[in-house]
Formats: C-alpha cells, structure tokens, sequence
C-alpha cells in the first residue's frame, strides 16, 4: 500500500477544484491506497473523512506569496508526522525541500505565455505583471525542485519543458460523464428565464468566470459582428460569470469588457448568468447552440471536454491546447479574430449537416478522457518515485 500526501490548499476555484472532486473519490475506493488531503475553506464539509482518506483543514494567508512561504516553513512537517510516501502537489508550486518524492502537477499557463505577458501591460495593470513574474519564477524553480512535474497536456508539458530545461510528463486529465450528467434536476427558473429558450435565438455558450486570458472582449466582438450579420434572427452570448470585477476569483478587472458591451450596445445580446451549479451546467450545455472559447492560455480546458460529451459543437482558438483535446471535432479561429471567429460560428449554425457531424466527433473524442485512467498513470509514477528512493537508500 502505498500512502499519498495530497496539498491541495490552493484548490479554491476552476480547473483546482474540479481535479480534487474528481481524484480523491476515487482514491477512497481503492484498497492499496490511502491518502492523507490538505484542503482550505472552499472544500470543508464537501469532502468526509473515510477509511482511505485523511483530512486534514488548515487555515492560511489569503495572498498566494503569503501562503507560498507559509507552506515552505509548514508543510515538511506536517507531511513527516502524516507518515506519507510520497507528495502530490496540486496548485503548481512545489515544496523546495520536501521530506518525501514529490509530484508536482503545473497547471498554469501564464506564466509561460507571453500573450498574457503583453496583454496584462496593455491593460496597465503593472502589479499583476509583477506578480505574475515572481510567480512564475518560483514555479520554474518548483520544476527543479520537485522529483517529477506533470502537466495535463503533451502541449503544455512540451511549453514548460523548453521554460524550464527539465523534463516534464504529460497525464492527461479526465471526464466522468456518469458524474457530470447524474443530476437530473432541471436548470433553475431563474437561470432558464434568462435563455429565451421559446424564442428562435442562437445561443452561443462560454463557461469561465472572467479573466484576462480567456479573452472575453474578442468573443463581445465577436457577437457584435453576428448582430449584424444574422438580423433579423437573434444571437445570445451566455456567460457563466458577471461582468462585475468583484463578483470575480482574482484580481482581474472585468470593467473593459462591461465597457465594450456599453460601447457596442449588446445589453441585450450578452446575458450575464453568473455562477452555475455544476450539477446543472449539463442542462445549460444542451440549452445552448454553440460553445465558444476564444482562450488564448490554456493547459487542458475541462469546459471543452463537457461541452462535446453534451453533444455541443466547439469553436476555439486556434492554440495548440485546444486542438490536442478536441481535434478534429472542433472549428478553429486565429485567437484575436472576430470576424473569423464570427464566420465559424456562422458555419457550425446554418449547416444541420455539419453540427451533427460535429457532435459525433465531439461525442467521440470526449470518451478519450478519464478520470480513473488519470489516477491509474499517478499512481504508477507515484509507486516508482517510491521505488526509486527506497532502492537508493537500499
């Protein structure tokens, strides 16, 4: 049996979140593992203790510096007195002098991305341009620091490999479709009055609360161009956040694009649904037309996987994250093009024959994806890393 040691404090909001939901049920159904988790307040009470999994809670600084160094001085400890073998750390930072093998997974692909890079000085916002830059020099010295980085993709595992000069292996996150579509519970009222499903509309989804680097103002453009293009028929866009920086994880500013809806006069068009169950988000995906991404930054993209298991067409940027997960079930656009993305879009909804030929690829390749292939392949590398120090100390 072997016992893992999973910090998970940063596990706060997307891509985080949904990995611990995902990895740690499975790892408590497993007889040769048992798992010791650290979580912080956003997971407390929705993941129980059992016989397998331990948990421990612990209370942190808010600002990520701050929780870096407290978990530098911390952790080891904690990790000793756990009687862990080895360390799955989640949130892209490693210990630097952990007392155990150590798996770090690099999830973040700001800080490799000079688009985010040059988009952050455009906005001006110099403070999250140094932030970015001190995190990105402790996540490249992580890399070094810990036994094996994984990244959830063969592009970004090849990014951060040219980035560090170490090398990094690719596992693939996953999909449970029994999860992801076992709620049976319709969208709530509120939500679906919002949709104007009675009424001959284009619903074109994007599931991310607001950042920099998902590119929202080319995709408010984007249906800007399709007003005009379609009229007298409507377009949508649904958005799973508000345009509200406050209502926002981060210190992301959404005033520019609010501005840009003002500015283009789509109050109408851009409906601001805000945070969706999760539990729902399948019926929003079958409520919708065409699911949109014009990220320019990505690792693996979940939303994309979800979307094509609910049968929904993709358009994407054309970044080569994307087109490693979705293939050849998804349109492509260069990433800041409007009138390109707004012409794809256009393909995928006047041809019938093309969105179901769509659907079956999306439907296809979604299957590829597994949550418990994901844990099978960690532990493998975990078992080895364990192997490895014990015959070294042999």
């Amino acid at each position: 049996m072997i016992h893992i040691f999973i910090h998970a404090l940063s596990a706060s909001a997307g891509g985080g979140l949904t990995y611990v939901r995902n990895v740690v049920p499975r790892l408590a159904l497993r007889d040769d593992v048992r798992a010791t988790l650290l979580i912080g307040k956003t997971l407390r009470g929705e993941i129980l203790e059992s016989a397998r999994v331990a948990i421990i809670s612990e209370s942190y600084p808010e600002s990520s510096l701050s929780r870096f160094w407290y978990e530098q001085r911390s952790l080891p400890n904690i990790i000793r007195k756990s009687g862990a073998d080895v360390l799955l750390s989640t949130g892209n930072f490693a210990l630097f002098y952990s007392p155990v093998p150590q798996i770090l997974l690099s999830r973040n692909a700001l800080y490799t991305s000079t688009d985010f890079m040059k988009d952050v000085r455009e906005r001006g916002d110099y403070r999250l341009w140094m932030d970015t830059k001190i995190k990105g020099a402790l996540a490249r010295r992580s890399i070094h620091s810990a036994d094996c980085t994984v990244a959830p993709s063969e592009t970004f595992a090849r990014e951060l490999q040219e980035w560090s000069g170490k090398n990094v292996r690719c596992v693939y996150h996953g999909f449970d479709s029994e999860m992801f579509f076992r709620d049976p519970a319709a969208l709530p009222d509120a939500v679906r009055s919002q949709l104007s499903l009675s009424e001959d509309v284009i619903r074109v989804l994007f599931v991310s609360h607001y950042n920099y680097y998902r590119n929202f103002e080319t995709l408010i453009r984007t249906i800007s161009i399709l007003k005009k293009n379609l009229h007298p028929r409507k377009v949508r866009l649904i958005l799973t956040c508000k345009l509200i920086s406050e209502e926002n994880p981060g210190s992301y500013r959404a005033d520019t694009a609010a501005e840009l809806v003002r500015q283009l006069d789509l109050n109408e068009e851009v409906v601001e649904l805000g945070s969706v169950p999760y539990g729902a988000l399948h019926h929003l995906y079958r409520a919708c037309d065409v699911y949109v991404t014009p990220a320019y930054a990505e690792t693996f993209a979940h939303p994309l996987v979800e979307a094509m298991a609910s049968g929904l067409p993709v358009v994407a940027s054309d970044i080569g994250v994307h087109r490693e997960i979705c293939g050849q079930a998804a349109l492509y656009f260069p990433r800041f093009s409007p009138e390109i993305l707004a012409e794809r879009i256009g393909q995928v909804c006047e041809s019938a024959e093309r969105k179901t030929a769509m659907r079956e690829m999306g439907l296809l390749r979604s299957r590829d994806f597994s949550w418990d292939k994901h844990v099978e392949e960690l532990l493998l590398l975990a078992r080895q890393l364990v192997g490895a120090q014990r015959g070294a100390v042999a």
